[in-house]
């Protein structure tokens, strides 16, 4: 008999991601169907060392180096290559520092690097997710290697679309991505999320998170958006591909709605 060989799949979609980070590729292949094939592309970030070791907290040049020209312009290009139907890009602190317009004017840059192909990121399909989900109060929780400058940032971009942030903080977990837990992320974001919220948006591609946006769906009894799972949403969306196979990784992927 013939092994799967990762040849036969439905859709092709891309990631562009800071080039020591396996949060992203990793969080999407464990959310992915087998008929998904998830292909990455490395992109240089001022802030992370070999082996994927950062400082306790990230400065804001290299985010904001990150979204600008040329190194993700050409990883861009080179990705769209590859016989991909969208691109995801997996870096939520930039939008953070450029704003939702600076984030815009990137993603345009972007899709004409990549030939026309369509290039999501995480920050803006958050607020269509929030949307379409008719959540309004939020809870925003960033990494713990965000400091309270960026963290504000965050804030500031979410408020700027129309939403009422009613919790703002980075996760008082140890500072390292290979240092985070899903129980321990569950328990800390369930013990500080307001009673009137309507969503939790956990923001960082590099944060382990996806793992825990059931339970803790099951604990709030409401919709939890982690960076990757929005973002491999948003991409499958952009791809004009069904996300309503996904399970197990939170409601919003029962949201198969046509990309906007």
């Amino acid at each position: 008999m013939w092994r799967p060989d990762g040849w036969e799949v439905r859709v092709r979609v891309g990631v562009l991601t800071p080039h020591a980070d396996v949060g992203p590729e990793s969080e999407f292949r464990a959310m992915a169907p087998p008929d998904v094939g998830v292909h990455a592309a490395r992109v240089p970030f001022g802030a992370m060392r070999s082996g994927g070791a950062m400082d306790a907290t990230i400065p804001l040049a290299p985010v904001r180096a990150f979204a600008g020209p040329p190194h993700v312009d050409e990883a861009a290009a080179q990705l769209a290559a590859a016989p991909l139907a969208a691109i995801g890009y997996a870096f939520t602190s930039s939008a953070y520092v450029i704003g939702a317009d600076g984030e815009a004017a990137m993603l345009t840059r972007l899709a004409a690097r990549a030939d026309g192909l369509p290039v999501v990121a995480t920050c803006a399909s958050t607020v269509e997710a929030l949307r379409l989900l008719g959540a309004t109060r939020i809870c925003l929780v960033d990494p713990p290697w965000f400091d309270q400058e960026l963290n504000d940032l965050g804030r500031a971009y979410y408020e700027a679309a129309g939403f009422d942030v009613r919790f703002s903080a980075p996760c008082a977990l140890p500072s390292g991505q290979s240092l985070i837990r899903p129980r321990e992320l569950h328990d800390w974001v369930a013990a500080h999320n307001p009673e009137e919220t309507e969503a939790v948006v956990v923001g960082g591609n590099g944060f382990r998170a996806v793992g825990m946006v059931e339970r803790l769906e099951s604990t709030l009894g409401r919709p939890v958006l982690t960076a990757n799972q929005v973002l491999l949403w948003a991409v499958l969306r952009a791809a004009d591909s069904h996300t309503e196979a996904i399970t197990g990784y939170g409601r919003l992927f029962a949201l198969d709605t046509p990309a906007l």
